[in-house]
C-alpha cells in the first residue's frame, strides 16, 4: 500500500510538472521597443495591431499598425486571421495589449508579442511614430 501511494505521488508530481511546462510554452512574449520593432520588421509573416480606442489611435500610432480595439469584437478578428501569423500587439501602457495577447494565445495563435510599456515606452525610447490624423470609417 505504501508503494502504491509513493508511486502515485511520484506520478502526480511528474505529471503536474509536465503539464505546467506545456502551459508555460503557450504564453506571449513581452519585448522592449527596440526588439519589438526589430522582430516586427524582420518577420515577413507579421501583423502589427494597435488595440487602443479610436480616439487614441487617430492621433499617434506606430507606422503600418492596424487598428483593432480591445473593446471590439475580438472573436471575429481571431477567426479572420491566420493562426500562422505573428501578431505584434501594443496599446497605451501595455495593460490592454497583454489581455488581448492572452486572448489570442487561448484562440490558438502561437506567435504573439506584446510591446512592453506600450506606446509610452516606445516614445520614451525615441522610436518612430506616425502623427497624421486618421478618419473613422
Amino acid at each position: 500500500m505504501k508503494r502504491f501511494v509513493l508511486t502515485l505521488a511520484v506520478f502526480v508530481s511528474l505529471f503536474g510538472k509536465v503539464s505546467a511546462q506545456s502551459a508555460e510554452l503557450q504564453i506571449y512574449k513581452d519585448l522592449e521597443p527596440y526588439y519589438f520593432h526589430l522582430n516586427y520588421i524582420t518577420d515577413s509573416n507579421s501583423i502589427l495591431i494597435d488595440v487602443r480606442e479610436f480616439f487614441e489611435f487617430r492621433h499617434t500610432r506606430i507606422k503600418d499598425a492596424i487598428h483593432i480595439p480591445s473593446s471590439g469584437n475580438l472573436e471575429i478578428t481571431a477567426d479572420t486571421l491566420g493562426r500562422e501569423k505573428s501578431l505584434y500587439l501594443y496599446c497605451y501602457n501595455d495593460f490592454r495589449s497583454r489581455k488581448v495577447a492572452g486572448f489570442f494565445i487561448n484562440k490558438g495563435f502561437t506567435k504573439v508579442y506584446n510591446l512592453k510599456g506600450g506606446i509610452i515606452q516606445w516614445r520614451r525610447d525615441n522610436m518612430p511614430v506616425e502623427r497624421r490624423r486618421v478618419r473613422k470609417r
